[in-house]
């Protein structure tokens, strides 16, 4: 097997502000992976939060290629990632997913069946997804959501941790008002201290909102569970919850454990979470980092498992490179094609980092 990769810039169509950050593109390292003459692709975007220039995963993919040698086929190998046996323990999270998800498309390419059937689901899944609000003026945030339920959309997600929260609580009460009928979901990106949370939360439980994600700073698990125990809204863990092990110390502590594929490892380390959570009382939730069709797909092969489906990185960009996964009318879907689905556009309007 051959591994091959290629870095592109992704720009949004316009900034991103959350508590931490203000984003306005990123890079992104597509994965190919070639044998007997077909080809698998898979992306690996670039996230300061997680310590990952283009640079670095450059290097840590041309490791991994030289790893893949040792195997005499993609199902191999797939195979081998399913039961935890590779990759090594120090190849990033977000790297291994990239590689893996360019496996799983190759051997569903060489199968003729989709993703989602070698990941054990015999149904196409599809999810309505959350569209994510930036942290911005009450009225800008009400412009973008009338415009998105007018689209179809009927979950919303809104960035909280503004310097001011009552700025966030105007923020939400404006999309309220625009969007009565639609789901709202709360994320402060770990903006807030305890007593910040335990003063607000209620307030936002009075608009509707349906679950706050991460409200308090990361590396205290214990401090969010108890929170979680007295909030009335369900608390869903993510900077907390970054792998196997996070969850099992969470799972029924919390109300529900947002799962990243670049925090996590990639769709067999995903599963492996879900089975953990079954019955626990925490609800799986899908996320993902800001990224293109092809850096999304592997979650939309698993949106049916979610509570909750977050998967819209690919619908903030300006121009997105590949297609097949929808999402433009609040709706997330596999395409039914080989492996994941995506085809890359003729008009890549991504340049090379």
């Amino acid at each position: 097997m051959k591994l091959t990769q290629h870095t592109v810039r992704l720009r949004l169509t316009e900034p991103l502000r959350i508590s931490r950050s203000t984003m306005a593109a990123r890079d992104a390292v597509w994965v190919s992976v070639e044998h007997e003459g077909r080809q698998g692709h898979g992306e690996v975007v670039t996230s300061v939060y997680y310590g990952l220039d283009a640079a670095a995963i450059a290097r840590w993919l041309r490791g991994a290629a030289r790893e893949l040698v040792r195997f005499p086929d993609p199902e191999t190998c797939l195979a081998a990632l399913r039961d935890g046996e590779w990759p090594p323990a120090d190849l990033p999270p977000a790297v291994a997913a990239g590689v893996e998800a360019a496996l799983l498309d190759l051997c569903g390419k060489r199968a003729d069946v989709p993703a989602h059937r070698l990941l054990g689901a015999s149904e196409p899944p599809s999810a309505a997804t959350a569209r994510t609000i930036g942290i911005t003026s009450p009225g800008k945030a009400a412009a973008l959501a009338d415009r998105l339920a007018r689209d179809g959309f009927s979950v919303l997600k809104i960035k909280a941790g503004a310097p001011d929260p009552y700025d966030d609580l105007e923020r939400v009460r404006a999309v309220r008002t625009v969007a009565p009928h639609a789901r709202l979901l709360l994320d402060p990106n770990g903006a807030w201290t305890a007593e910040t949370a335990a003063d607000f939360i209620p307030r936002f439980a009075e608009l509707g909102v349906e679950a706050v994600e991460q409200p308090l700073a990361p590396g205290d698990p214990e401090a969010l569970a108890k929170l979680a125990e007295r909030c009335p809204l369900p608390v869903i863990a993510d900077e907390d919850a970054v792998g196997l092990e996070d969850a099992r110390r969470l799972a029924g502590r919390v109300r529900g454990v947002n799962v990243k594929l670049a925090k996590c490892g990639g769709v067999f380390a995903a599963l492996r979470i879900a089975d953990l959570l079954q019955g626990s009382g925490t609800d799986l939730m899908l996320g993902c980092l800001t990224a293109s069709t092809l850096g999304i797909a592997p979650a939309v092969h698993l949106a049916d498992r979610a509570r909750w489906a977050d998967l819209d990185g690919h619908l903030l960009l300006a121009h997105d490179p590949w297609s097949g996964i929808g999402g433009a009318d609040g709706t997330v879907a596999v395409s039914g094609g080989p492996g994941l689905g995506v085809r890359r556009r003729a008009d890549e309007g991504a340049g090379r980092a």
